[in-house]
């Protein structure tokens, strides 16, 4: 087996055994970088000579006795809209495409205590506002398991580098479903933590109240790790929930008998294909047999969380994006006469077009006049749904819906129809609008041989509970043996 089709479990075990070098796999991941990124288009920065330097400095030091810990020497890839000190951060934007942070974010903080190596920065819709990565300002990024498809969005730099072995392990954010989305259509597990469970400092906000920074890996071992990781108060984001430190990996028990799994009955109407449907009875069959007690219920809130979803975060978004101006943040323009001219030419010629329509549709919602008519009602319905949901956790431990709709569509088949596009998160968007955690884990493929993801739900701070139900169904179905990307050309 290559070097790179290893898990991270996996690699740290050969590392531990002296089988291999810290150097030996950072060289093969950036020989992979090196033979698939002109297909994939994953990353937005390459770190490769930095990397293989800090690979030989790492080295030195867990030789010397001088570092301990069993990630010292991991690879990792980072969402480009996470800020990293001395390496650009672009957030997939023009606004943004010379900006290099000066600081951390907590979670990079965090990785580099652990002492992995850092790849590079992963492609992304521009500001995380999309569903496909397609509107990246740099360049689309391709689905590994058929080049002519999307990889999902807006972490599908991540999930596509993962899915073609660039990186053994990456974080991505979630806003909606960014990272169990692009985990669906890519082959790979993705989670979305509770919210305040994982530092948001150094994320570049996109939606606030909905954001949250989260793990794309090969299994659901691997998910476990990095969580480990990256989880913790921080005292730098107001959000943080300060709780006691949990080891995930402490509840990979492959046993589930009398687990309560809840399938809302609304998750599987019009619009869900009949090929994500077919795979995810089997995979209710599945958890039957491996002694889950499985009951299907009303959940009616699939209706207006979308629009509710959309509301809110498009105000934020509007709101967070006030400060590229051309004056405080970001690309400023050449072309300008007046203070006005600067504000307007910077923002027009820097920001996409899916960035500005979010924008436009934010500002009209808080705009006075509409402010009760839309989002003071949005934020009613919230309320509405974290209520639906408590109701059903006082029945179920875990609830089991697609976390797409489909499998991967073409590349360019919905970036002309906005409203095509956002009905994609159709089956994510109420995790965030909770602030629930979520996971998306492999449940089989299609026809055409594209994965279908399939999407487990928890009451707040149930992770262990939800790692545990992906791990028993993940060892009893084996995805990854069974299937793997085809790199299908144009």
């Amino acid at each position: 087996m290559e070097i790179t089709e290893l898990t991270v479990h996996e690699l740290k075990e050969k590392l531990a055994n002296k089988e291999l070098t810290i150097s030996q796999i950072t060289k093969a991941y950036i020989d992979r970088i090196n033979e698939k990124e002109k297909d994939i288009g994953a990353f937005v920065t390459v770190l490769k000579e930095d990397a293989m330097n800090k690979a030989q400095e790492i080295e030195e030091k867990v030789k010397a006795n001088e570092i301990k810990g069993s990630l010292a020497g991991i690879p990792i890839g980072i969402k480009d809209n996470i800020c990293t000190k001395g390496i650009h951060t672009t957030c997939s934007s023009k606004m943004l495409e010379n900006f290099v942070s000066p600081y951390d974010a907590t979670v990079i903080e965090k990785v580099n205590n652990e002492n992995m190596i850092n790849l590079g920065k992963l492609n992304m819709d521009e500001f995380a506002m999309g569903g496909a990565t397609e509107y990246s300002a740099f360049h689309v990024t391709k689905n590994p398991w058929n080049l002519n498809k999307v990889p999902g969005g807006s972490s599908g730099g991540s999930a596509a580098a993962v899915a073609s072995q660039m990186v053994p392990w990456a974080l991505g954010s979630d806003t909606g479903g960014s990272i169990r989305q692009p985990a669906s259509f890519c082959g790979v597990v993705g989670m979305k933590p509770t919210y305040g469970l994982v530092s948001r400092y150094g994320l570049v906000a996109f939606a606030s109240s909905l954001d949250q920074i989260g793990p794309i890996t090969k299994d659901v071992e691997d998910c476990a790790n990095l969580l480990n990781v990256i989880t913790g108060y921080d005292e730098k984001d107001s959000t943080s929930e300060n709780r006691e430190k949990v080891d995930y990996t402490l509840s990979l028990k492959n046993d589930i008998k009398g687990i309560k799994i809840g399938i809302p009955k609304e998750f599987y109407g019009e619009g869900i294909s009949e090929e994500v449907k077919q795979k995810l009875e089997e995979a209710i069959e599945k958890y039957k047999e491996l002694g889950a007690e499985v009951e299907e219920f009303s959940l009616d809130i699939a209706n207006y969380a979308l629009a509710t979803y959309y509301i809110i975060a498009c105000a934020e978004a509007s709101s967070n994006l006030g400060r590229f101006d051309g004056i405080r943040y970001g690309y400023r323009t050449p072309n300008y006469e007046n203070l006005k001219d600067i504000y307007k030419n910077s923002r027009s010629e820097a920001f996409g077009s899916e960035v500005k329509r979010r924008i436009i549709l934010g500002t009209y919602v808080l705009s006075s006049g509409y402010y009760d008519a839309y989002y003071k009602k949005a934020q009613q319905v919230r309320t509405l749904v974290q209520a639906k949901f408590d109701e059903a956790f006082s029945k179920y431990d875990v609830i089991l819906t697609p976390t797409a709709p489909t499998t991967a569509f073409n590349i360019g088949e919905k970036s002309s129809n906005p409203l095509e596009m956002y009905l994609a998160d159709i089956c994510t968007v109420s995790v965030n609008i909770a602030g629930l955690p979520g996971i998306s884990i492999p449940c089989g493929v299609d026809k055409e041989g594209m994965p279908i993801g399939m999407q487990l739900i928890g009451q707040k701070f149930s992770e262990e509970t939800l790692l545990n139900a992906a791990y028993t169904f993940e060892q009893a179905i084996k995805f990854r043996e069974n299937y793997k990307p085809e790199f299908k050309k144009i």
